[in-house]
């Protein structure tokens, strides 16, 4: 397949579209910052570069599959001046409706801020659907999704898709918060959370969970003191899987971690919901004393063999960062400098990070694009058939 992604970034989209099993036969990206142009080519080496998206011509490609775009969104924002479509930047989105207008791809995706749902009274964000409604030819569906459905992120984005399917098949959106399906299974399975696979966020609540010490227990977002039987009270809300481990401790108690968010794939076990003054305290070790902790505090400069971390927050650290956005580990550590492979600075990283999209909202998008190609594709078989009958 043949993709332009407009305003790329560091390829979250292009990622997102790979992992749900696209491969491209031909791949553009257009981007200005010389660091996130470094970047992306260093991760798509055989990706081409069109520069300023105000310098492309429809005319200049032929038969683009995919198109992807998440337009700058300061003028959308809800903490800029909210200039809208009016605003330099924003304005830009214009440019890339014209390219979808003169290349007609059969999927296009656009990506931006809440905000671009409120901006000058609702009225852009109908003027940029009219825009590309006035194309002719695709369905159109939008929805805002939160990166929390499925990583430890707060982070609300419109996601708007086009697609040339008609309106026989099966839609991209909504995609839900909750399973249904997954909700009456372990009621009927009395399920705990163990593998059990959906493709939407894991919702499992307390309900379904057996109170032994070292079962894996679903805990509230912002959890109390855990004790020993897992009895805080009040778990029945939409939960984070954790696994328990018994406490060396004589009361029974675990060590106290305050609104630790818990993730079982590799998130760190340092990240707080909110900017908590207190985050670990391991108190002196020895017989009836404490808790072993399996999580290292951290290190600080005292010559004190055990280190009482107290008052401390951290700052994530980028790869963190590129885990809650849902890149591989190190996918911003270099960057490809016309043909010079460098480190890319820390601070540039987290800006990067911070602009991109969220990849695994990008793949649940791009699986159910997939879905709908090949049940197009089934419909038009069995119409074929039933012509030549």
């Amino acid at each position: 397949m043949k993709i332009i992604d407009l305003f790329s970034g560091i390829g979250g989209f292009a990622l997102g579209f790979q992992r749900a099993g696209y491969q491209f036969t031909e791949h553009y990206f257009s981007e200005i910052d010389k660091h996130a142009i470094a970047n992306y080519k260093y991760n798509f080496p055989h990706a081409k570069n069109l520069g300023d998206i105000t310098t492309l011509h429809g005319g200049d490609f032929t038969d683009i599959d995919i198109i992807t775009f998440g337009s700058p969104c300061v003028d959308f924002s809800l903490a800029g001046k909210r200039a809208g479509l009016a605003g330099a930047k924003s304005s830009l989105i214009k440019k890339a409706i014209a390219l979808i207008a003169q290349l007609r791809p059969s999927i296009f995706i656009w990506e931006n801020v809440k905000g671009a749902f409120s901006s000058n009274a609702r009225a852009d964000f109908w003027a940029i659907l009219q825009a590309l409604a006035n194309i002719g030819g695709y369905t159109i569906e939008w929805q805002l999704l939160n990166t929390s459905w499925v990583l430890p992120q707060n982070r609300e984005r419109i996601y708007l898709v086009g697609h040339l399917t008609g309106r026989s098949v099966p839609g991209v959106f909504p995609i839900g918060k909750n399973d249904k399906l997954l909700d009456r299974k372990a009621r009927e399975k009395g399920w705990r959370g163990r593998n059990f696979k959906t493709s939407l966020a894991r919702t499992i609540t307390a309900r379904y969970s057996k109170m032994g010490s070292n079962d894996t227990y679903i805990v509230p977002k912002v959890a109390a003191t855990l004790t020993g039987g897992g009895h805080s009270g009040g778990l029945h809300s939409d939960m984070t899987v954790i696994q328990i481990n018994p406490s060396t401790e004589s009361n029974g108690r675990q060590p106290y971690q305050q609104n630790r968010v818990f993730d079982v794939r590799g998130i760190s076990p340092a990240l707080t919901r909110h900017n908590s003054a207190f985050i670990i305290k391991q108190r002196s070790r020895g017989k009836n004393k404490g808790a072993d902790l399996t999580i290292c505090p951290t290190i600080s400069s005292n010559a004190f063999q055990e280190n009482n971390l107290l008052n401390g927050v951290r700052r994530l650290t980028e790869i963190e960062c590129e885990r809650l956005q849902g890149f591989p580990d190190n996918w911003t550590q270099y960057g490809d400098y016309n043909g010079k492979i460098r480190r890319i600075s820390k601070t540039q990283r987290y800006k990067l990070i911070g602009n991109a999209v969220t990849v695994d909202i990008v793949t649940m998008i791009a699986k159910r694009l997939k879905f709908i190609e090949q049940w197009k594709k089934k419909i038009e078989v069995f119409t074929f058939k039933e012509a030549i009958k």
